[in-house]
């Protein structure tokens, strides 16, 4: 930091220095009186020819010699005090402009940047975030972390018992696949996230031949039951499905997000703008991906202007619920949800905060969002990068 600070003030006094000399040099324009002295030398000279030729005589030369040296002395003396005048003019205006100039220069430097927090290359930040996704917790540590608190569905006692049959005949046939494929539905409507996956995985298995959707809804099962965390095997399963279809909207949805959690919010724009622009109003993403977009261009970086789109409708609202499993609002709640308890109790990177604070704000909650800022300033309140996240976060979404 010594370094940096002096480099940055032999810089500006090298500036302020340039400035100075063209100020100077600007100052020395000519003034009237050096054009009356250029005049009185030319009058000099002449009656020196007159005097030669014999137009005046010694006498009348001397008195006209001693007129001009007379006005001679005095435009000199005019010049010199107008030349001192028109230097010290633009030199005090250029030093009061450089200083103001380099006051503003260091206020803007406190007001946006990080004075004192050391030097943050790119190509290291994104080797941190790089390797924490590559030991980000695994899908069981979170798993037994989500569901050890998640609430369970309140579910008709008929209905468990309809499920406890289902159970019962696919463990006679487990080569099934309409009944497998049943199971892990009844089995994520109650509430036993673990057994739905278990069910999706067989399916995949007794399939052999899967496609792009089997592999999609098993990420998605998994997704579900880390309160929508995306896991290294989730990210597995859709990189799969993307395999297969490059173009399923959900599986580059869910990819997407894992992107953000990641902190990798570039990655995420990159593959959320294209997927927003070139989908129908109807697909059950489109909603999900308006709330967040404008948030994640600005933590990467990017300007981005919404494209004119009408909001989520009753209709948009109903897809998104159908779009593979049956309660799709309550994934995306348990999805904040979970990111809330994972930060509560395990802590998380300052971009988890800024995240949980989006996504808050999203969904309308803005008292909680106002609070859960309020929370992660305190935490983070040494570190300067976190603070001006959080700042520009606050300004997005309309908090303090």
């Amino acid at each position: 930091m010594i370094a940096f600070w002096a480099i940055a003030i032999l810089l500006a006094a090298a500036i302020l220095r340039v400035l100075a000399r063209t100020a100077l040099g600007a100052g020395r324009v000519e003034a009237p009186a050096r054009k009356d002295i250029e005049i009185y030398k030319a009058q000099l000279a002449e009656v020196e020819r007159d005097l030669e030729r014999g137009v005046v005589s010694e006498a009348d030369a001397e008195a006209l010699r001693t007129e001009i040296a007379r006005r001679l002395l005095a435009a000199d003396a005019e010049a010199a005090d107008a030349g001192q005048d028109a230097q010290r003019a633009p030199l005090l205006g250029t030093v009061a402009l450089g200083a103001g100039a380099l006051a503003g220069a260091f206020a803007l430097y406190f007001t946006l940047g990080a004075p004192g927090y050391g030097d943050m290359p790119l190509a290291s930040r994104l080797a941190a975030l790089e390797d924490r996704a590559a030991t980000r917790p695994s899908q069981a540590v979170a798993q037994r972390a989500y569901l050890a608190t998640a609430p369970r569905p309140e579910v008709d006692p008929s209905f468990e018992a309809l499920v406890a049959d289902l159970r019962a005949a696919v463990a006679e046939r487990p080569e099934e696949l309409e009944g497998l494929a049943l199971l892990a539905r009844n089995e994520t409507v109650l509430g036993n996230y673990a057994a739905a996956i278990a069910a999706q995985d067989a399916l995949i298995a007794a399939k052999g031949q899967t496609d792009a959707g089997d592999h999609r809804d098993l990420a998605e099962l998994m997704i579900v039951a880390t309160g929508g965390y995306v896991s290294p095997e989730a990210e597995t399963e859709l990189r799969t499905a993307l395999s297969m279809d490059p173009n399923d909207g959900a599986a580059l949805y869910y990819l997407g997000l894992m992107f953000q959690q990641a902190g990798r919010y570039d990655r995420a724009f990159a593959l959320w703008q294209p997927l927003l622009e070139g989908s129908p109003p109807s697909a059950p993403w489109v909603p999900l991906i308006r709330e967040q977009i404008p948030a994640i261009a600005s933590l990467a970086g990017i300007r981005y202007v919404l494209p004119e789109g009408r909001g989520p409708t009753a209709e948009d609202l109903a897809a998104a619920q159908e779009m593979s499993l049956e309660d799709r609002a309550a994934m995306i709640e348990g999805m904040v949800q979970g990111l809330a308890d994972r930060l509560a109790t395990q802590g998380g990177p300052p971009e988890d905060w800024a995240q949980l604070i989006v996504a808050q704000a999203v969904l309308g909650q803005q008292e909680r969002a106002q609070a859960i800022l309020d929370e992660a300033r305190e935490v983070f309140q040494d570190r300067a990068d976190a603070l001006n996240l959080f700042q520009r976060v606050a300004a997005d979404q309309g908090l303090r």
